[in-house]
Parts: structure tokens; sequence; C-alpha cells
């Protein structure tokens, strides 16, 4: 038993180390993956030559500072290529892009975030950072308000607490009006995110269900306010009709998305 105690343990001191690399700063000192994973600066050390000696961390010859190394990619691009919304949603957004010019992403949830599976840019997209496997608060996003709809508002007050995080002062930071946001979308069909996360970008999203009828992904448009909300007129009609047109392609990726995975 204290072997296996031991084993499982150097597997976490392990995978710390290697989360603290790949968040935040691309590349650490010892010390920093000492703070950041809680361990003491001969144990990070000693995991640090490990990791590297297997090729999952390399070490810069100059600064001497640790980074991921290229020998993550080929675990992280399998993990990716092979999760089915991935496989579903991967040529359904790349034409939701191009067709809109807007930016399409794909997303699941996990615990209390949601993390980005793929993500495209449109040519009206401003340029985004958003990689595979990075996340985001599910309160603050119309993706996140898609995948928050499949629970009820108890499972959501235990999931993200009572406490809910402003973002922007748009963001939905109280648990009454979240709950009429995702009444809104059961409604609907699709969310609609405005500034919450961040100023000046909005976001129309839908649920992904599978053959069991559960919601295991949300498909978005994003892109600047001013492109999704007023389609650079200001006639209030023509407005509609943007808003309607684009909230309905973005309901039919996330359709097509879920035939792909079996549901009716």
């Amino acid at each position: 038993m204290a072997a296996d105690v031991g084993t499982n343990q150097s597997v976490e001191r392990s995978v710390a180390v290697l989360r603290a690399l790949g968040a935040g700063r691309p590349e650490l000192r010892v010390s920093d993956v000492a703070e950041l994973t809680g361990l003491g600066s001969s144990t990070a050390s000693r995991l640090l030559s490990t990791l590297e000696r297997l090729d999952m961390v390399e070490r810069d010859p100059v600064s001497n500072l640790y980074r991921l190394s290229l020998g993550t990619l080929p675990l992280a691009a399998t993990a990716v290529n092979r999760h089915p919304v991935h496989r579903a949603a991967r040529m359904v957004l790349q034409e939701l892009a191009a067709r809109t010019g807007l930016g399409a992403n794909v997303a699941v949830r996990r615990g209390a975030e949601l993390m980005f599976l793929c993500n495209f840019e449109g040519a009206r997209a401003p340029k985004s950072y958003t990689q595979s496997g990075d996340t985001a608060p599910l309160h603050a996003t119309g993706i996140g308000k898609c995948l928050l709809s499949g629970l009820t508002p108890e499972e959501r007050r235990e999931l993200l607490g009572e406490t809910l995080e402003a973002h922007t002062e748009f963001t939905t930071v109280r648990h009454d009006l979240l709950d009429k946001a995702i009444d809104a979308v059961r409604r609907a069909g699709y969310a609609t995110e405005a500034e919450e996360r961040a100023l000046g970008r909005a976001s129309l999203a839908a649920p992904v269900r599978d053959g069991s009828g559960d919601i295991v992904a949300a498909v978005s448009l994003w892109g600047p306010a001013s492109v999704l909300g007023d389609a650079g007129t200001s006639d209030p009609h023509a407005q509609a009709e943007h808003h309607a047109a684009l909230a309905r392609s973005v309901v039919e990726a996330a359709d097509a998305v879920s035939q792909a995975l079996g549901a009716l």
C-alpha cells in the first residue's frame, strides 16, 4: 500500500508540474514551478529533470527556463482529434466561420468551466488567442449558458457556488438573473451574450445533444459586438433580421453536430 501511495503521489506531482507549465507564462523557473504547485524546490527540480528526459518538458539553454516540449503534442492532439464532439464539429465550424465571416467554436463542460475543443476565425472576426484546451467561465458566455441549460437551478448553484465572478460590468453575477437567462435559452433554442466576458465582443450559441438527448457540448458564433448586433445599420427591422439570421445559422450548426452524434 505504501508503494502504491508513493507511486500515485509521484504521478499527481508530475501532472501538477505539467499543468503549471501549461498555464500562464510560457516559461518558468524551478522556483516558479515550486510556488505554483506547492512542491519543494528540490522536488520540483527533480520532477522537471525527469520530465525533460521523457521529452515532456524542455529547458532553454540560455535562460534555463522550462517550458512544455513538443513531446506533449502527440498526446494532446490525439486526445482532441479522437473526441467525438471534435470529430463531429470540425467541418461544420469551418463552414460556419467561412460563411458568416465570424468566429466559430465548440466547447464542452469540464466541471465548473467550459473547455474549447476547436476554434475557427472568419474574415470579420478579431484575432482570437483561444486554443483547444483553453477554458472560460460558464456563467459569462453564451456557450456556457447553453451548457448550463441541461442542469437544474439547484445543480447550477452547487456547481458554480453562490458568488459569480464579474468579468465586465455586463456580466450576469446573480443566480436569479442567470436562471432567467437560461430559461430564455430553453425557450429560444439559443443563447445571446453581449460583452459579458470581454468588452466589445458578443456571441450567439446553441446546445449540442447526443443520442440520449443530453446536452454534451455547445457551438457559438462570436465577433465584435457591433457586427453581431447592428449589421452596420440603424434600421431596427434590419438589425432584427440580421440577428435572426445569425441565430438560425448557429442553431443549424449545432443541430448538424447533434445529428452526427446520434441525436434525433
